[in-house]
């Protein structure tokens, strides 16, 4: 319905699985018409997309991110954005690129603010708890969507075991990679109470069907020979990770979401 509806995504296979993930998230997090969505770290929009697609005509989407637009790849996210943009949805989402949530300023209440998979880009937990304290202050819902580290099934492992090395890759090779932290369902749940968010509904989105989990596998191969320098400890861990990660003869399949909404 919805390729048809806005002429989106028809052509490309990959991206229709990744955007019926991101529906499945907008059914959890319950987003309803004409809400006003405050989205933080929308990259290409694929969430976006679906948020605008979730709020109907009445609504409106906000959508901020720091990259620039001529991030990314295979398309940037001025490239991609612009795509949405020309479709229906586009005048429903307003996007702000090169935009520090931080330094961001609006006098606007937004019915609810999405972070869908963007907390592992941040590189201190006390820049995202800024953020969430920030957020509290502008809308009356927060809903957070991240990879789930509780994995279930031994195939999930590969998905874990390659984020794990990107984080020990950001911090002891450096780089500005999509994994800077690694936060755990917990760690999340944590923030928000001491941002003063209490009533909150947990749910777990299946994702073992995206084709995250192989991708991050073959750039976490390409990179191994970065951490030739490291210290010794840290070698020992990366390699055991590495070992764990390509041991298994099982198809990969990616983590699931974890969905985090409170009020």
């Amino acid at each position: 319905m919805f390729l048809s509806n806005y002429k989106l995504f028809e052509t490309d296979e990959i991206q229709q699985v990744q955007f019926q993930h991101r529906l499945d998230l907008m059914e959890a997090f319950g987003v309803k018409k004409g809400m006003r969505v405050l989205e933080i770290g929308c990259g290409q929009g694929d969430t976006t997309a679906a948020l605008a697609d979730a709020v109907g005509i009445d609504g409106k989407v906000f959508a901020i991110d720091i990259a620039s637009r001529d991030y990314g790849a295979p398309l940037t996210l001025g490239q991609a954005t612009d795509r949405i943009k020309r479709s229906r949805l586009g005048e429903r989402i307003t996007f702000h690129f090169e935009t520090d949530f931080a330094s961001f300023e609006s006098n606007e209440i937004f019915d609810v603010a999405v972070l869908s998979h963007s907390s592992w880009y941040f590189k201190r937990p006390e820049d995202l708890l800024h953020y969430v304290k920030k957020l509290r202050s502008m809308t009356t819902c927060i809903c957070f969507a991240e990879w789930d580290l509780d994995y279930t099934y031994l195939s999930q492992r590969v998905h874990f075991c390659a984020a794990s090395i990107l984080a020990l890759h950001s911090k002891f090779v450096g780089n500005d990679g999509n994994i800077q932290n690694l936060f755990h369902e917990e760690q999340i749940l944590e923030l928000l109470e001491e941002a003063g968010f209490q009533n909150v509904k947990q749910d777990i989105v299946d994702a073992t069907y995206l084709p995250d989990a192989q991708w991050e596998k073959s750039y976490t191969n390409s990179i191994r020979k970065d951490f030739a320098n490291v210290p010794t400890m840290i070698q020992t861990l990366v390699t055991s990770y590495y070992e764990l990660m390509n041991a298994s003869n099982e198809k990969e399949q990616s983590l699931n979401s974890f969905i985090i909404c409170a009020t």
